[in-house]
């Protein structure tokens, strides 16, 4: 059995949601932050990184957002969850790479600027950058990289539910996201899919 280990207001949302669409049997456990579930040795067994989303298949653990989604299009291929060519998948992995290497940081210096300085004064000068970060990320995307009406143009891809949970963070980074049409869209239609519907029911409960 497939279980996903994720915690409210994270990455691990993708995850979640590419589960759902792809339908998979699975099961999920919530970690709870606030409670320091991450780094409690029972969790770290599963993932020695304390960070979710971690994934439990038959073959072992995986961890990192695009790896999982890549794994769950491959292992889900009737769902059609990502591009059958290869120069395509490889656009799709590089936009993913893109939402995790660099967009997922430009975020967290927010939340979690501890991770890169134990000086408040730099923590907050961190903190006061994020809002530029993100709607330099966000213009990028809007105007290179969402074909629309989905990522990767008239398909559906892992790369929708990703984006939707970035997409998401914006107004707490102090971002209108209306700034951004093409990315306001793409969030609206993505609110109105069932497995979206069936999985934020989840992680707002």
């Amino acid at each position: 059995m497939i279980k996903l280990f994720w915690a409210p207001g994270t990455c691990a949302l993708a995850s979640h949601i590419a589960l759902e669409e792809s339908g998979a049997k699975y099961d999920t456990v919530k970690l709870s932050f606030q409670q320091g579930d991450q780094r409690k040795p029972e969790y770290l067994k599963v993932n020695p990184k304390g960070r979710v989303p971690a994934l439990v298949t038959d073959r072992g653990i995986i961890t990192e957002t695009p790896a999982i989604l890549a794994w769950i299009a491959q292992t889900q291929p009737q769902a059609k969850l990502a591009p059958a060519d290869a120069f395509d998948f490889a656009a799709a992995q590089a936009f993913n790479s893109y939402l995790c290497s660099t967009v997922h940081p430009a975020h967290a210096h927010r939340p979690r600027a501890a991770r890169w300085s134990d000086d408040p004064a730099a923590q907050k000068t961190m903190q006061a950058k994020v809002p530029q970060n993100m709607s330099e990320c966000f213009t990028l995307i809007e105007t290179e990289f969402l074909k629309g009406p989905w990522v990767m143009g008239a398909a559906y891809s892992i790369c929708d539910p990703y984006l939707y949970t970035i997409s998401g963070w914006l107004e707490s980074d102090g971002v209108d996201i209306a700034k951004f049409p093409k990315v306001h869209d793409h969030f609206k239609r993505m609110n109105e899919r069932a497995a979206v519907k069936a999985v934020m029911a989840v992680h707002k409960g």
